[in-house]
């Protein structure tokens, strides 16, 4: 009875010893280190990394020098990861009085790409990576009803067809245990655009040829465009050098002027004060001698 009892609790405890727990990139994890606080020290650590060491004397965790910023100690004992990643993927091992308990973090990331929006026709590539084992397992593919498995990690849909739509599952295995992932893929219906009739070779468009030519367009608008704001400032330059030259061209006119006006002043002559008074008889035209009066004829004499 003993011995059964021994072998139940060794089997328990090898369980507990390498847990493995899957999640998916971007979700929160919480691993449990026994159902009790420790009454010593407890530290967590991430492969040979130590992450955390809680220390029973101050009762806060000290962070180690390689510590997660989305990790933290929670009820004193048990390591919550937040936004899982990639890199934290592998063994976590909590060591508690005189114990330790390990896992296996598995960080699963599944993913669909498509060129044009899972139309149908389209192209679409399917991926499934498996994160924290030493030798990557053999990852298959589950197509919607489980209609047919496809044993490759990538799976590439050339042309994408409604009956692809539904919900595709990623499965591995680890020591005999299967783990699955899903995806969910929805399939839209084909352009709205009408029918083209097949272009010959060359009427064809290469998307390329258009975008370098729209390219050149605009290097071409932005060159003359640049041309023409030259022009322009050469042509406002100019006008305003006319402008003033034509000014001062104005000004030395008139102030030339102005010395000619002042010059013609000082040469006429002086004008004294005349007074009011009256003017002389005018002199005898030379002309004409004026003769003297004849003198009257004389008359005789009356004798008495």
């Amino acid at each position: 009875m003993k011995t059964i009892v021994w072998l139940g609790f060794v089997l328990s405890a090898l369980s507990a010893a390498d847990e493995v727990i899957k999640t998916r990139v971007g979700q929160s994890v919480t691993l449990k280190c026994g159902p009790n606080p420790p009454k010593g020290d407890l530290s967590w650590l991430h492969g040979s990394v130590r992450i955390f060491n809680v220390n029973s004397k101050f009762g806060f965790p000290l962070k180690g020098t390689a510590v997660h910023s989305r990790s933290k100690v929670k009820s004193g004992k048990d390591l919550e990861i937040t936004g899982v990643k990639r890199e934290d993927a592998g063994k976590f091992t909590c060591m508690a009085d005189g114990k330790s308990v390990e896992y296996t973090l598995l960080v699963v990331s599944v993913s669909a790409t498509s060129t044009d929006d899972f139309r149908a026709g389209g192209t679409a590539i399917l991926q499934c990576d498996v994160n924290g084992l030493g030798k990557s397992p053999e990852v298959e593919w589950k197509r919607p009803n489980e209609s047919k498995v496809l044993k490759q990690a990538k799976v590439n849909l050339s042309s994408v067809a409604p009956s692809d739509a539904g919900t595709w599952v990623c499965t591995f295995s680890h020591k005999k245990v299967t783990y699955s992932e899903d995806l969910v893929i929805e399939v839209k219906g084909p352009s709205t655009e009408a029918p083209k009739s097949s272009p010959t070779q060359s009427s064809k468009v290469n998307p390329k040829s258009c975008l370098k030519c729209a390219y050149y367009l605009c290097f071409f608008l932005s060159w003359w465009m640049w041309v023409a704001v030259g022009v322009g400032c050469l042509v406002v330059i100019l006008l305003v050098v006319f402008v003033i030259v034509l000014c001062k061209k104005i000004r030395r006119r008139k102030k030339k002027l102005q010395r000619m006006k002042n010059g013609r002043q000082s040469l006429r002559p002086k004008q004294f004060c005349q007074c009011n008074r009256p003017t002389a008889a005018g002199k005898p035209q030379q002309g004409r001698k004026k003769g003297k009066p004849s003198a009257l004829p004389l008359q005789p004499l009356l004798k008495e």
